[in-house]
């Protein structure tokens, strides 16, 4: 059995983990990886992965240390990969630079890898260990996981109300019910996303641009996440704000000639998926993301929208910003939901995160 991971490993994989988190932004659909190279107690290489296509951070990390890669220990955050895809496997380049050793925080939830890549080590007489700091890693790849495991993304919901749980006015006013720093952030989340959703109603009353803005990526870099919009009746206008420039998909119900030539016109693809309500079906849209290689999607709508996407159990976690103030009870509130008989249909939540983003509460909560 082997021995218990040491202080070094421990701080070698946290570091390892810093890197990875480097491609939170521009590596969808693969997932975020970093790894760091340690001979002699020495880190000698360190790498990262940057975006889909390129090479693997265990390439990166090689390169650097060279020979000194030799005998030494790599540090992954994600179990090497032992397939041909768009490189070649890293199962490969490790053993062909002599490492002895290699840690993985987790196992490849991808069925093409999941466990491979470490029995491959493990057959050419690498020690190949895992589990260590795992949660951190798969909280790093989360999207990435559930796609994989669930076939479907993560479903991040954002909503900015008052303490008392309203988002707009009765008349629907609700610019600008939180602080720069907190729509700042909110840009931050939007950035990590693959796709932000919303639906028809947010689109006519606020004609947002649903991209992101007021916010530098930790790599300089900034990647757009496709806009999904959930437009049963295809009321979308070609005008819409959203339709200037990036990757656009429509989500309807019915079938319209000619409304679908004019969004396509302006870039848009329209996709049919009529629910069995005449609505579309929201988990036939999710497994479709899921399809394209979509790991975050991160919504952003009005209190319908967001009730059925809460109702059919798509939510995976709640980001809340609470701004200080209250709107009374006439005002909107956040979500469309049936009401309860008892509190016994209560959905349960646990607090994963709670912080000041300027004078708003930031919370992040995920169902129990």
């Amino acid at each position: 059995m082997p021995a218990p991971f040491s202080a070094t490993d421990h701080q070698s994989m946290a570091q390892a983990l810093r890197l990875a988190e480097l491609g939170l932004h521009t590596t969808t659909p693969n997932p975020r990886v970093g790894c760091v190279v340690v001979s002699d107690g020495e880190i000698v290489g360190e790498g990262w992965h940057r975006r889909a296509g390129g090479e693997h951070a265990e390439v990166h990390a090689l390169q650097i240390a060279g020979e000194r890669a030799r005998g030494a220990t790599a540090y992954v955050t994600l179990e090497p990969c032992s397939h041909h895809g768009r490189t070649p496997p890293c199962v490969e380049a490790l053993l062909a630079a002599g490492i002895g050793r290699v840690v993985a925080a987790m196992e490849d939830p991808n069925p093409l890898v999941s466990g491979q890549g470490l029995s491959a080590l493990r057959n050419a007489g690498v020690l190949a260990q895992c589990g260590l700091l795992a949660a951190e890693a798969r909280e790093l790849n989360i999207g990435f996981v559930t796609r994989m495991t669930r076939s479907r993304p993560w479903l991040r919901l954002k909503m900015a109300a008052s303490l008392d749980g309203k988002t707009a006015l009765e008349n629907g006013v609700s610019q600008w019910l939180t602080g720069p720093a907190a729509r700042q952030d909110g840009h931050r989340w939007r950035a990590r996303a693959c796709a932000i959703l919303t639906g028809i109603g947010t689109i006519r009353h606020d004609d947002p641009q649903l991209n992101v803005r007021a916010f530098d990526a930790m790599t300089g870099e900034l990647r757009q996440p496709l806009r999904v919009v959930v437009d049963g009746r295809l009321e979308l206008s070609p005008a819409a704000r959203l339709l200037h420039g990036g990757s656009v998909l429509v989500a309807a119900a019915v079938g319209d000639h000619d409304r679908i030539a004019a969004l396509e016109q302006r870039g848009a693809e329209v996709l049919l998926l009529p629910g069995g309500d005449g609505r579309v079906d929201l988990d036939a849209l999710l497994g479709e993301l899921a399809r394209r290689g979509i790991n975050e999607v991160h919504a952003e709508a009005g209190l319908g929208l967001s009730g059925a996407l809460l109702a059919a159990g798509l939510v995976d976690e709640l980001l809340l910003y609470l701004a200080p103030c209250l709107l009374g009870d006439a005002a909107q509130g956040m979500f469309a939901l049936p009401a309860l008989e008892a509190l016994a249909g209560r959905r349960a939540l646990a607090i994963r995160d709670q912080r000041l983003v300027g004078p708003d509460l930031r919370l992040l909560a995920r169902f129990s």
